[in-house]
């Protein structure tokens, strides 16, 4: 399987981290299980040995970890030390800046598989450490303790049973191991929209002791499941449903197993599933993807012009979005309101839904002059979890106008008016002055 460098490169450095965990103790894959009985946890701490990580400068008071002196008892933490020299540690350096970034890591190990060899007291312990990170991203460490043959085993057959675990641990309370392979997404939850493309991220490293065996992607949804890829090593080719990518060559040669969706729809939706097999192992990762579709939001009428005691109906048209969910308001403003006002009488059609998935609603404002203000602005409100914010359109109420026959009304009450006006004054000018006949009678 593909093979990660043994030593940090130029500009990174060797660390070691310790994670916080829970034992989680129940039966290994392939064991029973009592009757009745149920998965416990036991406090423990997983120390990722030589890690490398980026070299920033800021790396002084990073130390080695140092094995606790005292024994251990039945409620100690049990120390899993895992060497990393074979199989490098993905995002180690969001595991070493976890706490500094605010983000928790969720640390679980549980026993894989334990077998005794064929000859000789030699006893090896698969585990399974599973770490998620609060930002989405997941890991999945497959452990092995001690190898056969190793020193790890060596110094294994001096130890001693944990007291309450069962499982072979050194004298100073740690259980030795390698990681013998892993696997990781950065994201276990991805958003996308209508027809576009989206990468669906899953990679996986082995040590040369393993060797892959197949690689399959599933995804399920409400219950029902389905294979999209199917890899046999050997095998003259994948089995792959439409639209659907993975390189064969990008995972035999660095193990990037990463699914690539074309022209994503609505039946994309669903939770899939990278699950890489060895010839001992398995380890998979889940990525939710959610599809979700802005609405398209118009208006209709955009301006209304009353005329009295007449009733006009505002459309409000949503259409083309995803998923079912909409919420839609109407408000009321004035040039002499400071806010909107909420409106009430509103109705709505059914949700319909397209050939495409996506769904559309009409909602129904009416208004009536007799109790409508003019001028106003009548604006429809339409929020949905892809819009950042919400979408606001509106319809302008003008100011009632004058009708043909009332102008005419008015103009001909206007033009009489004015000639009554000019004939008082014509008259006036027009009558002689008495002082002037007076005066010409002498």
């Amino acid at each position: 399987g593909p093979a990660k460098p043994l030593a940090p490169a130029p500009g990174f450095r060797s660390v070691d981290i310790a994670l916080g965990c829970s034992y989680v103790e129940e039966a290994a894959r392939g064991l029973p299980r009592a009757v009745g009985s149920s998965p416990s946890e036991h406090p423990a701490t997983l120390v990722l040995r030589g890690v490398s990580v980026t070299d920033d400068g800021n790396l002084e008071d990073i130390t080695e970890y140092n094995s606790p002196e005292e024994n251990p008892d039945s409620s100690s933490p049990i120390v899993f030390e895992a060497s990393a020299q074979s199989v490098s540690i993905p995002h180690a350096d969001s595991l070493l800046h976890a706490d500094c970034d605010g983000e928790e890591v969720n640390c679980e190990i549980s026993l894989y598989s334990s077998q005794l060899a064929d000859e000789g007291p030699c006893h090896t312990s698969w585990f399974m450490a599973t770490l998620q990170l609060s930002g989405g991203i997941s890991i999945a460490l497959v452990l092995r303790s001690p190898h056969c043959g190793s020193q790890e085993e060596k110094v294994q057959h001096d130890a001693t049973l944990h007291p309450k675990l069962r499982i072979p641990m050194r004298k100073k309370g740690t259980v030795l191991t390698t990681v013998e392979f892993q696997s990781s997404s950065h994201n276990t939850s991805v958003h996308t929209h209508l027809g576009s493309s989206v990468t669906l991220d899953c990679h996986f490293a082995l040590a040369p002791s393993s060797s892959l065996s197949s690689l399959q992607w599933r995804r399920q949804h409400q219950g029902s499941g389905r294979s999209l890829f199917w890899y046999q090593v050997g095998s003259t080719g994948p089995t792959v449903q439409p639209k659907v990518h993975v390189d064969v060559e990008e995972v035999l040669g660095s193990g990037d197993a990463s699914l690539r969706l074309q022209g994503v729809s609505v039946g994309d939706e669903g939770t899939y599933i990278c699950l890489v097999s060895t010839t001992q192992h398995q380890a998979q990762h889940i990525i939710q993807l959610h599809v979700a579709e802005p609405p398209r939001v118009h208006i209709i009428p955009s301006v209304v012009s009353f005329e009295r005691d007449v009733k006009t109906t505002l459309v409000c048209s949503i259409v083309g979005y995803y998923p079912l969910d909409v919420s839609v308001s109407w408000t009321q403003k004035t040039p002499e309101d400071d806010t909107e006002t909420p409106l009430s009488n509103v109705h709505f059609s059914s949700h319909r839904q397209g050939q495409d998935g996506t769904y559309s609603i009409t909602s129904y404002l009416s208004i009536s002059s007799a109790t409508a203000q003019a001028p106003a602005t009548y604006s429809c409100h339409v929020s949905h979890v892809a819009l950042a914010e919400p979408i606001s359109v509106s319809a302008h109420l003008k100011a009632p106008e004058q009708t043909g026959l009332e102008g005419l009304v008015g103009g001909f009450i206007a033009t009489v008016l004015f000639i009554v006006v000019l004939f008082i004054v014509l008259r006036r000018a027009a009558r002689p002055n008495p002082k002037q006949l007076l005066r010409a009678s002498e």
